[in-house]
């Protein structure tokens, strides 16, 4: 189970401050939509200057183009990028197609999907990689829970969770096993990052 950093409505200087705070305890660092908007591929390029060994994922969000945006963010480092769930089927097959020729990863957001029946043809069209999010606005209203991860139930796919974790949420988040739990503010608003993120990889750890 690994441990993943998203960095997101940060400046510049504040992403590579935190994930040096950081960086002993995280697997994969996650550069946010909203980041990447703002600087664009320069931001992943230097991000994986700086950290050769760490997973970078681009949160690039692809609803359309996705050759080109899949390889853009391939190209400039990335190792995982993200198409939305909603994306039509043909952009995401031209996805995987761009991330297989580069052995690099296509993770599927499924921000929004409520119907597993969506979730099994993803799988069909040959998704490997899911993120169960629950997203920034819905968070006023609800917590991760069960429903998210009924999408995957019986599914052969691997998951990573995102939508508010905290080390409280941290315990019952686990109990259903993802492969990768993305942590936003329980980090990047915590007062010691670098503490916070020992407890958590320590708690994850400990309950593998």
């Amino acid at each position: 189970m690994k441990l993943q950093l998203a960095l997101d409505r940060l400046s510049w200087d504040r992403c590579f401050q935190l994930t040096e705070d950081v960086q002993e305890s995280i697997d994969i660092i996650e550069i946010g939509t909203g980041v990447i908007k703002e600087y664009g591929m320069a931001i992943v390029r230097e991000m994986r200057k700086r950290y050769p060994h760490h997973i970078i994922l681009a949160d690039m969000k692809i609803c359309d183009a996705g050759k080109h945006e899949a390889a853009q963010a391939f190209e400039a480092g990335a190792d995982i990028a993200t198409v939305m769930a909603f994306a039509p089927q043909a952009t995401i097959i031209e996805t995987l197609e761009t991330a297989r020729s580069l052995q690099k990863e296509m993770m599927v957001d499924l921000l929004g999907v409520t119907e597993p029946q969506l979730v099994q043809e993803l799988v069909q069209l040959g998704v490997t990689f899911v993120g169960l999010h629950l997203g920034k606005d819905q968070q006023k209203q609800q917590q991760i829970g069960s429903e998210l991860f009924d999408l995957v139930e019986g599914l052969s796919v691997r998951t990573a969770v995102a939508g508010g974790v905290t080390l409280k949420s941290l315990p019952d988040i686990i109990a259903y096993q993802p492969n990768v739990i993305i942590v936003g503010s329980g980090l990047t608003k915590a007062e010691d990052p670098h503490t916070m993120a020992k407890q958590f990889k320590e708690e994850i750890t400990r309950n593998v």
